[in-house]
């Protein structure tokens, strides 16, 4: 009976919770303070060069080639003045220019064939698609200097020396192959339902490309568009040998400032900074887009 009239059992107390460790949020604290630090001396080593070269550029001649430098050493403008007015009286800016129409152009031209290229390998992939990007990849394998003679001929006969249009051509071309491997990557994200339903409105391929594909993957295509201005603003040896006084770009004008006598560093420290900013507006510029658009795919 007195089983019968027995209330029910009593519930047993809730388990205590573990015992969190008091040495997690220090190891915590630590690892992230090591990371920072590394990434603080990492941007240093990487942010030194330039602050160097830019200290050397603000010296003269003399300063600048003192062993050990003196950092205490007064600061002039000199350099920039020798920079700017080099080359008979028209200074730099011809050759800035040609580099800057030779760059931009050749970008463009790159994005144009490149996107239609990446779009029918990624998201209408063709037939053995991993082979065609592998072609295209080996074409960069073939060394420059080996096509140099052959491209000089070609543009002796057809009357193309220093001519910046052959540049355009040349840069276009060089770029092309990781300008469609890269992108075909990023293209590989965009969902394919958006496409459908283009398509279903009636969209056809230019629209769908530069409507539905080319917003999605904006990141992608300016992270494109950077690299391959960039290997094209600092391409020197074909414009070295093909181009003279008319189409002559940026880098070969900085070559005139390297002598045989008298000294030439602060001047020259001058002229690589002058000639470095344009890739530094344009990469500062875009580094949001950047950043977005090397780490595309990455996470899932």
């Amino acid at each position: 009976m007195s089983a019968l009239t027995a209330g029910p059992p009593e519930a047993a107390p809730p388990a205590a919770p573990p015992k969190a460790s008091s040495t997690a949020p220090k190891s915590v604290r630590r690892k992230n303070a090591a990371l920072g630090l590394l990434a603080w001396v990492c941007g240093l080593l990487f942010v030194l060069p330039i602050l160097w070269m830019v200290l050397t550029s603000l010296h003269s001649e003399s300063d600048a080639a003192t062993n050990p430098p003196s950092l205490a050493a007064p600061l002039t403008l000199d350099g920039y003045r020798e920079f700017f007015s080099a080359g008979n009286g028209a200074g730099p800016w011809p050759a800035l220019a040609n580099s800057l129409g030779a760059s931009v152009f050749s970008t463009l031209f790159v994005l144009v064939l490149a996107l239609p290229a990446a779009y029918a390998l990624s998201i209408r992939p063709v037939r053995k698609w991993r082979d065609v990007l592998f072609f295209f990849l080996s074409t960069k394998m073939l060394p420059v200097v080996a096509g140099l003679l052959p491209i000089y001929l070609f543009a002796k006969n057809t009357d193309f020396l220093d001519n910046i249009w052959l540049l355009v051509i040349l840069y276009t071309s060089m770029n092309l192959p990781i300008a469609v491997w890269m992108m075909q990557s990023f293209l590989a994200e965009v969902p394919s339902a958006l496409i459908e339903a283009a398509q279903i409105d009636g969209a056809r391929l230019p629209t769908v490309l530069t409507r539905v594909v080319a917003p999605v993957a904006a990141p992608g295509i300016a992270a494109t568009a950077l690299i391959c201005f960039i290997f094209s603003w600092n391409e020197m040896l074909f414009a070295r040998v093909l181009t003279g006084v008319v189409a002559q770009t940026a880098p070969v004008f900085l070559t005139g400032f390297i002598t045989s006598q008298g000294l030439f560093l602060a001047k020259v420290c001058a002229a690589s900074l002058v000639i470095s900013l344009p890739v530094l507006a344009a990469g500062f510029a875009a580094q949001d887009k950047l950043v977005q658009g090397l780490s595309l795919g990455a996470v899932k």
